[in-house]
């Protein structure tokens, strides 16, 4: 009995898959018509992209709870003299000039492409093209949790990649969280390079990648040499680009209007979107540095917790 259902499963997995394959091609194609498409999709979705609750859940697992337990280096909270107040921002003039410059991206030509988008494909082809690109970072999630003492978190990664990359189509399906049980634990070189004790240095807005700080940025260099697509695509330029466009397409698609009502809420969005990401981004590298209490849940104080939840809702924030 269990072998016809998982071969059902399987069926199912693969049926989603091949769909979401066909689609996501006949998308790049189009895409790749015209090259100004192609960079504003590049440019401005990743500034709008933003971590999904099931993303920032993942964050409490029980691997974290196992890590903030154990002793030494890492079972140690992590504090940075001179960054209780918030991040540095001396850049703040440049950074305005950008900030306005993704945010005319996203609603002359971002939201129009990517309202066409999801009409265009069904929530379960798109969810499909996500899976893919998740699966395909894998890489980058595997090696921090190791630079960051978690072997546990690294194995459950590595597990996710091998069962989604084979029972799931090459990643289109992730069977590995829905029938094992084994939630992506999201881990960059920014937060490792955090747990260590590295400060932000200044904060940093970037007309493509949106906001970041100095060892964020020097994280996602980093992470980029662990990253799959970078090389597969390394020999071309414009597909390149279309890729990549179409990846943030497809995530902004299932947030489209999030960052409208951001907008409408923040006195002054440039600020609160640097505020909302130095939160953000100092309560995932509390936690992953085991700040936790005695009863063994994940300690993050009330302004992390609001910025969690601020920054999944925002497309504007960008995971990095």
């Amino acid at each position: 009995m269990n072998m016809i259902l998982y071969r059902r499963r399987g069926m199912r997995y693969s049926t989603a898959c091949l769909l979401g394959l066909v689609f996501f091609v006949l998308f790049v194609g189009v895409s790749g018509a015209t090259e100004v498409g192609s960079v504003v999709d590049a440019a401005t979705a990743a500034t709008l992209s933003a971590p999904s609750p099931a993303d920032a859940d993942a964050l409490a697992s029980e691997d974290e709870r196992w890590l903030a337990g154990k002793e030494g280096d890492f079972g140690r909270p992590v504090t940075v003299p001179g960054e209780g107040d918030g991040i540095a921002d001396p850049l703040e003039p440049l950074n305005r000039v950008f900030f306005q410059f993704n945010d005319k991206l996203y609603f002359w030509l971002l939201k129009p492409v990517t309202t066409v988008y999801s009409h265009a494909l069904p929530d379960d082809v798109r969810l499909c093209i996500r899976n893919f690109f998740d699966n395909l970072s894998a890489p980058v999630r595997i090696v921090n949790t190791l630079l960051q003492g978690k072997v546990r978190g690294s194995g459950i990664e590595l597990a996710r990649f091998v069962i989604n990359s084979t029972v799931g189509c090459a990643g289109f399906g992730d069977p590995a969280g829905v029938e094992f049980g084994l939630q992506p634990v999201d881990e960059d070189l920014g937060q490792t390079l955090g747990v260590y004790g590295i400060g932000n240095g200044i904060y940093l807005y970037w007309p493509i990648v949106g906001a970041s700080s100095l060892r964020d940025t020097v994280g996602l260099v980093g992470d980029s040499f662990l990253e799959p697509m970078s090389y597969m695509m390394s020999q071309n330029t414009g597909d390149s680009l279309v890729v990549y466009g179409g990846r943030r397409v497809n995530a902004l698609s299932f947030r489209l209007g999030d960052y409208e009502v951001f907008k409408e809420t923040a006195m002054d969005p440039y600020s609160a979107m640097r505020d909302i990401y130095y939160q953000y981004r100092q309560g995932r590298i509390r936690d992953l540095a085991g700040t936790a209490p005695d009863n063994g849940e994940m300690a993050l104080d009330d302004d992390g917790d609001s910025a969690r939840r601020q920054m999944a809702a925002s497309p504007a924030a960008p995971v990095r």
